[in-house]
């Protein structure tokens, strides 16, 4: 079970990283855009850190992505 749920990190962490690149975003950028910092943002990325709900709608809106496209793991 543990190894499924931190693939599904790891995934999430995957997406948030393809869209941001797909907005020609560096991390020091968009860590800037959602008030995070550059190392917290780089660990959800690689699916080492638990984020919130809010955090994610935050990542979403910013991203102007929907939350769909965010944790579609297939």
């Amino acid at each position: 079970m543990q190894n499924k749920f931190m693939s599904r990190l790891e995934k999430l962490g995957q997406n948030i990283k393809k869209y941001r690149k797909m907005k020609k975003l560096s991390q020091n950028e968009f860590s800037e855009m959602i008030n995070f910092s550059r190392e917290h943002l780089a660990c959800i990325e690689t699916g080492k850190e638990y984020i919130s709900l809010r955090k994610l709608f935050l990542i979403a809106d910013t991203l102007e992505v929907s939350l769909k496209d965010l944790i579609n793991f297939d």
